[in-house]
């Protein structure tokens, strides 16, 4: 990096249990063992106020991840926003480029390995799973690429889509989600509910409502929104606005 070429200044806004924005400027790089020839970041946490962990990995050439990514009772997610990624899981590898994702189950460890000489950027989660009280359905590991998964009209909407990623099923206690606004698209409503949710913009610019602060975001950034904080977006500018997110679902209220 060097000397700072202007005044030190940020657009990050950190109010913890409540929401977050962190943009591309401004990340460090966290030592995780088992992932080498790596840039990682560690977004959202615990210590963040969130129930899962969000990264963002560069794996630059030779980059991996050998001793496998998760563990007992912990379920894992990964993204892969540029370039190409060797994905394995449960004895099956799978090649994910731009737009593809696998999902593992609890107990099953995912291995990445950068499949190209240049960067791979991705976008990876892990959370604890919260089992059903019937133990017969459990979550199964899911690959795709959003190229092929058909976006439907968000709340009747034909300005605003939706793509689902994982299964809507009761087995699966969070799902993967990518919202995508046309120009001047916006939700319904602005929302307030018990979910809780990370975000990271893939494309185009908006003006992001959390928690009745109405804040600038484009593409790069990333968001934390914590449970029951009101949260909407207006899309701005000249291309969709578009961002991958997390979603808990298909469970009670614990007390």
């Amino acid at each position: 990096m060097g000397y700072p070429q202007d005044l030190l200044a940020s657009r990050s806004i950190i109010k913890r249990g409540n929401f977050a924005l962190i943009p591309p400027e401004g990340l460090v790089k966290n030592v995780v063992p088992g992932f080498e020839q790596c840039d990682l970041t560690i977004l959202a946490s615990p210590r963040l106020g969130a129930k899962f962990v969000d990264y963002l990995v560069t794996m630059h050439e030779g980059g991996k991840n050998a001793q496998g990514f998760g563990e007992e009772g912990v379920e894992t997610f990964v993204y892969c926003m540029e370039g190409q990624v060797s994905a394995s899981a449960d004895q099956e590898t799978f090649l994910l480029e731009a737009g593809g994702y696998l999902y593992c189950p609890p107990g099953v460890k995912l291995y990445l390995e950068n499949a190209q000489s240049k960067d791979t950027k991705l976008f990876l989660y892990k959370q604890k799973y919260a089992p059903l009280n019937d133990s017969s359905r459990k979550p199964w590991v899911v690959s795709g690429n959003v190229h092929d998964i058909v976006a439907v009209d968000y709340d009747n909407m034909t300005n605003v889509k939706i793509q689902d990623l994982l299964p809507i099923d009761h087995a699966f206690d969070m799902n993967f989600h990518i919202l995508s606004f046309e120009p001047g698209g916006c939700h319904p409503f602005v929302e307030t509910h018990y979910q809780e949710h990370g975000a990271i913009m893939l494309s185009g610019e908006g003006v992001y409502n959390l928690d009745n602060e109405w804040i600038p975001i484009k593409k790069g950034d990333y968001l934390y929104m914590g449970p029951y904080v009101p949260q909407a977006t207006y899309a701005v500018g000249r291309e969709p606005f578009a961002y991958l997110y997390s979603k808990d679902c298909n469970r009670d209220a614990a007390l």
